[in-house]
């Protein structure tokens, strides 16, 4: 049976990094509490590959912000909606939010559901 993955690709103020990581360990944490099988988090490192389009460019980073690229996976589409229900109504999701508002914009974070087609 094939997973089903949320992917986001988002810019954030390089001096907002430290908060942002913080932010995304307390969401890692609830995610998986009410199951999520995976939560990643990555920033960008080798971003500047040739003859490809850019993580950059594709999330619209302005000189003093990088790119976060995150997934989180779950058993199945029905398993990520119930999951991401939870989680939504978390009060410890909503007091972290509310606390870190500022620390990226939601609006320039790409999103988006997958089935896998490749599972090693």
């Amino acid at each position: 049976m094939s997973k089903y993955i949320d992917g986001f690709v988002l810019p954030v103020p390089t001096e907002n990094l430290e908060k942002y990581r913080e932010l995304a360990q307390k969401a890692g944490a609830i995610w998986k509490e009410h199951g999520a099988l995976e939560y990643i988090e990555a920033v960008g490192d080798d971003l500047d590959a040739e003859n490809m389009a850019s993580f950059k460019t594709i999330a619209g980073t302005k000189e003093d912000e990088t790119v976060i690229f995150a997934w989180i996976v779950y058993e199945s589409r029905e398993d990520r909606d119930r999951i991401n229900a939870a989680v939504m109504e978390d009060p410890r999701l909503k007091e972290d939010m509310e606390k870190h508002k500022g620390i990226f914009d939601f609006k320039r974070m790409a999103y988006g559901g997958f089935k896998s087609i490749v599972e090693f």
